[in-house]
């Protein structure tokens, strides 16, 4: 019994390694602490909250294809919300970078930060 109890962690190890090597990656939180990160093609930033001047530039132009980040240059937490559902940030931690968000169908996009609705701004997509 004492062997098999032994065993386990050593076979975890051994199971987790094996796979890492299969995925190219590691086991537990920074599994690939040299993978460079992902950036956009625009970021804008998230500078304060004060209505159509929280994020800047606003209004900002993209074309299709192209990649968007929020920049969160405050110390409260926010987001950047499509009024249509068309894209959400998620959570954005003060000094933090959402993750890029390809911007695939042209038109104006009215959007908003969803834990502070009077945050507004525009993103418009050109063809």
């Amino acid at each position: 019994m004492r062997h098999s109890m032994l065993m386990r962690p050593v076979l975890a190890l051994a199971l987790c390694a094996g796979l890492a090597t299969l995925a190219g990656s590691g086991c537990g939180k920074n599994s690939n602490p040299t993978a460079p990160p992902v950036t956009a093609d625009v970021t804008i930033e998230i500078v304060g909250n004060s209505g159509a001047t929280s994020f800047s530039p606003n209004p900002r132009a993209v074309t299709v294809g192209q990649t968007v980040s929020w920049h969160n240059a405050m110390g409260t937490t926010h987001t950047a919300t499509a009024d249509g559902g068309g894209f959400n940030t998620g959570n954005i931690a003060g000094g933090a970078t959402s993750a890029p968000i390809t911007m695939s169908t042209a038109g104006s996009f009215a959007y908003h930060c969803s834990i502070h609705p009077s945050m507004v701004g525009t993103l418009t997509v050109n063809p």
